[in-house]
């Protein structure tokens, strides 16, 4: 695929990714390699533009990474972001100190507007810093172009070389205006012209996809997750019926949900398979309690049963996969081949007869490969789906699974879901689910007494996922939520609500 590419080089801060997504956003290809990348590596994608990560480490130290300073005279244009700003300072003989003091968080910023990074932004602004170290020497050549009462140079720039430096992060949103500079240096810096679309990667990844089969078998584990279900579209559409999908029921899916991916892939010009497996699983699962055992007699028994399906078909092909990027950057291998099993089928490759595995997201962020679902054509409830995990239910029925506590924690979590969707939350909250607890309590219904479950309530705001915070919903939602569930589902007459952030806790439950 032809498409003008950034290279992001990764010195291991934890907003590097976010980095990546930034460019995206801006319409610009861009790939994650490691720092330690052999120049003729970088130089052979022929990059518009580099950009260095931050990084926990300090460049004066004696094993702290650095890149190629030949780097700078490749005449392609760089910015060094946090650490990546101290490296290119260190490399081209300006000094780096540790001052007494650090900065952290939000910090009021004045900046050079003359800077081309800067151009039509305030004089002064909120920006996010994240630093032990800073610039007190300049490289020759350089000049500061942002300053905050603490760092004398939290920006530099050396238009003439188009080299430019924050010692910030412009990729949170905590810093104002950050993402208009990132959108600055792209375009007006590295020329970019904005042509990575997901139109254009869908047409080019069918093309490649229909060259590379031929006339080939794939066969794909579809899961009803979202890059298990792209990556299923997009296969139709480039090679139709020589695709075969199966889709093991395990029966710890949410309400519907498993009717929905048949509905969505039944209709398609492809091999469908769905495997009611419910009764199976929950045999296997009778009597356990334990949530590792139970993930791990899950994956066991997914395999299993996928393998008999296999066989019945025959030798195949293709291997297809969901992998997206992030699981492609999380390896550390960028470019090299890289097997992401998906959650449920981790030995599949050793299963299954094949020639080849197949993964054509791998260069897909989450957000893109949404944005793709909605290109191919799929609906809202499988593009939007939010992260549901390997085991289903299993993990959020606390304890031993049943039928009936799997029956009533659906009920109970399809209310949720549905008030959530009515208030106008479902965007917001970005994730939300019922968790059927363990525990008994009394309770009074009617004249009588009851002795039933306490269902949890769950919702987390998060930009990744590692962290996240509670959600605060309204109170008159939550209301209507807890008054639905104790009236319409049986075997419940208590609603508690989850309000602690990750850390301490997990999202999920178990």
């Amino acid at each position: 695929m032809s498409h003008q590419t950034v290279v992001v080089l990764d010195f291991g801060g934890q907003y590097n990714q976010l980095i990546a997504r930034r460019v995206r956003e801006c319409a610009v290809y861009c790939e994650v390699l490691p720092y330690k990348t052999p120049l003729a590596e970088i130089a052979a994608k022929n990059p518009i533009g580099i950009i260095f990560t931050g990084g926990p480490n300090s460049v004066y130290l004696p094993d702290a990474p650095h890149v190629d300073p030949a780097i700078f005279s490749l005449g392609i244009p760089v910015l060094g972001i946090c650490y990546g700003i101290q490296t290119m300072a260190y490399a081209l003989g300006g000094h780096v100190t540790s001052p007494d003091s650090r900065e952290y968080g939000k910090t009021d910023t004045y900046y050079d507007t003359g800077c081309i990074l800067f151009k039509d932004l305030p004089e002064r602004g909120i920006s996010w810093m994240s630093h032990t170290d800073y610039i007190d020497k300049l490289p020759d050549g350089f000049t500061a172009t942002a300053h905050t009462d603490a760092c004398p140079t939290a920006a530099m720039q050396n238009p003439e070389k188009k080299l430019y430096g924050l010692q910030f992060h412009p990729e949170v949103l905590h810093t104002e205006n950050g993402i208009a500079m990132l959108r600055n240096f792209l375009l007006e810096v590295c020329g970019a012209k904005g042509d990575w679309t997901m139109g254009d990667y869908a047409r080019q990844t069918i093309v490649s996809l229909r060259d590379k089969i031929g006339d080939g078998k794939v066969l794909l584990a579809l899961s009803g997750g979202v890059d298990s279900s792209v990556c299923a579209a997009l296969l139709s559409q480039a090679i139709g019926n020589q695709l075969t999908c199966i889709f093991v029921d395990h029966g710890l899916m949410r309400k519907n949900e498993g009717d929905e991916v048949e509905t969505a892939f039944s209709g398609r010009n492809i091999n469908f398979v769905r495997v009611n497996a419910e009764e199976r699983f929950l045999a296997k699962l009778a009597g356990v309690s334990e949530p590792e055992s139970k993930r791990k007699i899950i994956g066991e028994e997914f395999i299993r049963v996928f393998e008999e399906e296999a066989k019945k078909i025959g030798k195949v092909d293709f291997l297809a996969q969901g992998t997206i990027y992030p699981d492609v950057i999380e390896s550390g291998a960028g470019d090299a081949a890289v097997i992401k099993s998906h959650h449920n089928v981790g030995g599949l490759p050793d299963y299954v007869d094949f020639k080849e595995i197949i993964e054509p997201l791998r260069l897909l962020f989450k957000d893109e490969t949404r944005a793709l679902g909605r290109e191919l054509g799929l609906p809202d409830y499988l593009v939007n789906r939010q992260p549901f995990p390997g085991p289903g239910l299993a993990i959020r029925v606390i304890g031993e699974i049943t039928k009936e506590k799997l029956d009533i924690l659906r009920d109970a979590d399809f209310i949720f879901r549905e008030e959530i969707a009515k208030a106008g939350l479902d965007r917001d909250i970005h994730q939300y689910f019922a968790v059927l607890t363990s525990m008994r309590s009394v309770g009074v219904m009617g004249d009588g007494r009851t002795y039933d479950y306490t269902l949890a309530l769950r919702g987390v705001t998060t930009t990744d996922f590692m962290t996240a915070d509670w959600a605060r919903i309204p109170y008159e939602t939550l209301d209507i939520i807890s008054r639905r569930i104790v009236n319409e589902v049986r075997n419940i007459n208590r609603i508690v609500y989850d309000i602690t952030s990750k850390p301490p806790a997990t999202i999920e439950w178990e």
